[in-house]
């Protein structure tokens, strides 16, 4: 970051700045309304040039889908970003540094705060890295998973070899978030979350596409 303030209002809730209101950094209230519609352009316009025949209410259920809380909660939790944000410690005593809704928000203020500093591109870069723009997501229109696709693409070549492993299960139980990464050879390939071993599996896959069909 050029301007390190928009790091530091991107990782503060607003909890922390109504119990410290001597300090000089905003809460990412403000971001967070940027980086909402910033995510929603980035992932609308790239699902509207890489599916031509995408009809508009397909479109429109796989944007939500992608741009939901829980797609940015799983953004989070890849990043660790609970462990750096500034929370007051009311919301810090009550679960606040796991809480969906606050992690979502975040990845949100940060998305603006990467728009603010670098320009388009790098917010889109960083979208793009970490959310699957994959008609994989929505199977009803693809017609296959992403593993399947991601073991048929891998075939075409003799002798490679695609494994999973499981990395890390957090979050409480009612919301509980797997880890998984991909690795073709021995080398990771791709990461992704969810909220069952398959999905997160399936998570990695599509990451694994994105680079491999690059």
């Amino acid at each position: 970051f050029k301007d390190r303030a928009l790091l530091c209002n991107a990782l503060t809730h607003s909890s922390y700045t109504n119990e410290n209101r001597a300090i000089s950094c905003d809460s990412n209230e403000r971001l967070e309304f940027l980086g909402d519609s910033v995510l929603g352009l980035v992932v609308a316009s790239t699902l509207f040039e890489r599916f031509p025949d995408m009809p508009e209410g397909r479109m429109t259920r796989l944007r939500a889908q992608l741009v939901c809380e829980e797609s940015l909660y799983k953004v989070a939790i890849d990043l660790n970003l609970g462990a750096a944000i500034r929370l007051g410690k009311g919301e810090e005593h009550t679960g606040g540094r796991s809480r969906p809704s606050i992690l979502a928000d975040a990845v949100e203020a940060l998305i603006a705060a990467l728009y603010l500093d670098g320009g388009y591109e790098t917010a889109r870069a960083f979208i793009l890295a970490h959310i699957t723009c994959d008609a994989g997501e929505d199977n009803r229109y693809a017609g296959v998973d992403s593993k399947t696709r991601l073991q048929e693409f891998v075939q075409k070549k003799s002798g490679q070899v695609l494994t999973y492993e499981l990395l890390d299960e957090s979050g409480p139980d009612h919301y509980k978030l797997f880890t998984a990464m991909v690795k073709l050879n021995g080398q990771p390939i791709g990461k992704g979350a969810g909220r069952t071993k398959k999905e997160a599996e399936q998570s990695a896959a599509g990451q694994a596409l994105e680079k491999l069909e690059k």
